[in-house]
């Protein structure tokens, strides 16, 4: 009989050390996103407050204001569309390992769009029209294999359009229209189905390339 309480008792305690393993591994992940977000946060100006919420010392982001998690406590959410903000975006965010919506639109935003977020591999939609985001489009962004909304339109970006993106499948919706691009609009992959119009109002970006009878970065030196 002693020797059952002596292996009923180790049981315990060993489902005890799993679930404080597992509570730590939790806290650790909602930390590492909350850090990353946090970093967000402090790169922002907020004249409205609406990250106010966004308490670093929270274990996890999930009860933050505008943001979404799944049932794992995992962000998935950024919704910050229409929101006053101005700054810079930071590579922090390509950490979000779970996003798959980045809602940034319509604000104030400079600065250019990090590489890291090619790390962002659930991504589905990235919003990122009406800021003032200068710089290239990242070619990174061509390893988003989920992603089905691009819209960078509305901004001041330059360089060409990365034929990288022709290689996302799952891509249904790119505007890039209203920037300072340059080269040839592509014409392969989920591109031979985008209209023209979204590409429209660059003064240095010219027609459909043709496929073997020009190179796609004319008028880009």
């Amino acid at each position: 009989m002693e020797a059952v309480f002596k292996t009923q008792s180790s049981l315990l305690k060993l489902w005890g050390l799993l679930a404080v393993v597992l509570a730590l591994a939790v806290a650790v992940k909602g930390n590492s996103e909350g850090d990353a977000l946090y970093a967000l946060r402090r790169s922002l100006s907020d004249p409205g407050n609406v990250l106010q919420s966004w308490d670093p010392n929270l274990v996890n982001p999930c009860t933050w204001f505008h943001v979404t998690c799944n049932g794992d406590n995992q962000v998935t959410r950024v919704d910050l569309g229409n929101s006053k903000l101005s700054g810079h975006l930071v590579p922090e965010l390509g950490k979000l390992d779970h996003l798959q919506y980045l809602e940034l639109y319509k604000n104030n935003i400079q600065g250019t769009i990090p590489k890291e977020l090619g790390n962002l591999k659930s991504l589905i939609s990235l919003d990122l029209y009406n800021n003032n985001i200068s710089g290239t489009i990242p070619t990174s962004l061509g390893k988003l294999k989920n992603l089905v909304f691009l819209r960078l339109n509305d901004n001041k970006l330059t360089g060409p359009i990365p034929r990288e993106l022709t290689s996302v499948s799952s891509l249904k919706v790119v505007d890039v229209s209203n920037n300072d691009l340059c080269g040839t609009i592509p014409t392969s992959g989920p591109f031979e189905h985008i209209p023209l119009n979204n590409f429209e109002h660059n003064p240095r970006l010219e027609g459909p390339e043709l496929l073997g009878l020009a190179t796609y970065d004319t008028n880009c030196s």
